[in-house]
C-alpha cells in the first residue's frame, strides 16, 4: 500500500504528489549550513518511508509531521526547525492572501447584490454604508481565514449553515439591545459626555429616546427593543405642566370644562407631535455605519402601570401614524421599514369587552393596511415564562429570562 491523495486544510482531496515534499525540504535546506543539510538521498529515503504507511489516504498535517520526526531521527535538528518555520511562512502566505479584492470592488461598484441587500436598513448606494459594507468584508475574510474553524467556514461556503454576521464576528460588540429607556428618562443620562437631564414633557421625551437610540447604534450591530409604555409618565407631566400654566396665568376666570378642554387640546397636540418625533427621527437617522436604527417598539398596555391610560393613548396614535404611512421621496405614503412594532394581547384590550379594546381595534385596522404590528399574546407568554411580560429583542427573538443578583428579572 502506498499514499495515493492528501487532505488539504480545507478539507479538498487532491493526488498524492512527492515532489511537493522534496521541493519544500529542500527550500528548507538553503536556509542552514552545509553540515545541517539533508542530501537528496536522505530526501528520497523519507519521502520512501512515508509511502510505506498502511495509509492511502493523509492529511497535510500528519505528512509535515511525519517529515520533520525523520529530519530529527536523522538528527537534522536545524533543518527540522527551519522545515518548520518554512511550513509556519507558506501558512501565513495562505492566510493572508487576498480574497476581497472582488468584493470590495464590487460594493464600489454597487453589483454585490448579496451584501448590498442584506440589511434593508442600509443604502449601499451611501459611501458611509459603502465604507461599513467594505470593512466588513474584511473583517469577514479574516474571521474565516484566522478565527473560525476549516470546517465551520466549508459548512458555510457550501450553504450546509450560515454562519449570520460574520463581518461583525471579530470585534467585540453588542448585538441587540433591550434598552432600559425608564432608567435613564427619569433618573437622566450622559451622551457624549454630555448631561441629559429628565425630560419635564413627552415630546422632549421622545426626543431624547430616539437621541439614545441613535448614540446606543454606533456600538451594536443588530436590533434595539423600547417598551413604550415608559413615555406614559411624560404624556402625564405634559398635562399637568399645561394645567399648571393656564390655573396660574388665568385662575378662577377659566371654569372646569375649558380648562379639561384647553388642556385635552395641548395634550393631544404634544402626542401627535412626539410620535410623529419618533417616527420621523428613526426613519431619518444615519447611523455612524450608514443605516437607519433598527427598532422595535414595544406595545404593552399594562394594567399594573400607573400611567396605564397614557400608554395605551401614546399606542393608539401610533398605529394611526402608522396607518397614514410616511412620505417618500415623491410624496406618496408609504409603510415604513422602522420602527417595528410589536402589540401585546390580553385580558385587558380584548375584543370581548376589555377596557382598551379601541386600541386593540386600531391595531387590527392597522393590520389590516400595513401588515403591522406583530401580535404577542400575553397570556401564553406568562405561561412559559413564570408569569412575565417582557419585550424581545429588535429582531423579535426572546432572550431567555435573566436575574441579577438580588434574584430579580431583568428585561431591559
Amino acid at each position: 500500500m502506498t499514499v495515493t491523495q492528501v487532505i488539504k486544510r480545507n478539507g479538498n482531496t487532491v493526488p498524492y504528489d512527492a515532489n511537493k515534499i522534496f521541493v519544500a525540504i529542500s527550500k528548507a535546506n538553503q536556509e542552514v549550513a552545509e553540515p545541517e543539510r539533508a542530501s537528496e538521498t536522505d530526501i528520497k529515503a523519507i519521502i520512501a518511508d512515508l509511502e510505506q504507511l498502511q495509509e492511502k489516504t493523509l492529511p497535510i498535517e500528519e505528512i509535515q509531521d511525519f517529515v520533520e520526526s525523520k529530519l530529527i531521527e536523522q538528527n537534522k535538528y536545524q533543518l527540522a526547525k527551519t522545515y518548520i518555520i518554512y511550513r509556519y511562512k507558506r501558512g501565513l502566505v495562505r492566510q493572508t492572501a487576498n480574497t476581497t479584492d472582488e468584493s470590495i470592488l464590487a460594493l464600489v461598484r454597487t453589483t454585490n447584490k448579496d451584501v448590498g441587500e442584506e440589511n434593508s436598513n442600509k443604502n449601499p448606494r451611501l459611501l458611509a454604508t459603502q465604507r461599513d459594507l467594505i470593512a466588513g468584508e474584511v473583517s469577514k475574510d479574516i474571521a474565516a481565514r484566522i478565527f473560525l474553524p476549516e470546517k465551520l467556514v466549508q459548512a458555510h461556503k457550501t450553504g450546509a449553515i450560515h454562519f449570520h454576521d460574520m463581518d461583525y464576528f471579530i470585534q467585540d460588540m453588542f448585538n441587540c439591545c433591550l434598552v432600559n429607556i425608564k432608567d435613564m428618562l427619569d433618573n437622566g443620562t450622559v451622551m457624549n459626555d454630555k448631561m441629559i437631564e429628565s425630560p419635564k414633557g413627552f415630546q422632549v421625551a421622545c426626543t431624547v429616546m430616539t437621541q439614545i437610540i441613535a448614540a446606543n447604534c454606533g456600538g451594536q450591530y443588530g436590533g434595539q427593543s423600547v417598551d413604550i409604555k415608559h413615555l406614559g409618565k411624560y404624556l402625564q407631566k405634559t398635562e399637568d405642566k399645561e394645567r399648571k400654566r393656564l390655573i396660574e396665568t388665568f385662575g378662577d376666570r377659566l371654569s372646569k370644562d375649558l380648562l379639561d378642554d384647553l388642556v385635552e387640546k395641548k395634550v393631544a397636540e404634544e402626542l401627535k407631535t412626539g410620535v410623529q418625533t419618533i417616527q420621523y427621527q428613526l426613519n431619518t437617522f444615519m447611523t455612524t455605519n450608514g443605516q437607519s436604527p433598527f427598532v422595535t417598539l414595544f406595545l404593552h398596555i399594562d394594567e399594573q402601570d400607573p400611567y396605564v391610560e397614557y400608554s395605551a393613548r401614546i399606542i393608539e396614535e401610533i398605529f394611526r401614524q402608522r396607518m397614514e404611512g410616511i412620505k417618500n421621496e415623491e410624496g406618496i405614503r408609504i409603510t415604513p421599514a422602522f420602527p417595528k412594532l410589536v402589540y401585546v394581547l390580553d385580558e385587558c384590550n380584548n375584543l370581548s369587552g376589555g377596557k382598551y379594546d379601541y386600541v386593540t381595534k386600531a391595531a387590527a385596522r392597522c393590520s389590516a393596511k400595513r401588515m403591522y404590528p406583530d401580535y404577542i399574546s400575553a397570556k401564553k407568554m406568562r405561561e412559559h415564562c413564570e408569569g412575565n411580560v417582557f419585550s424581545p429583542m429588535g429582531c423579535r427573538s426572546f432572550l431567555a429570562p435573566w436575574k441579577d443578583e438580588n434574584g430579580n428579572y431583568q428585561f431591559e
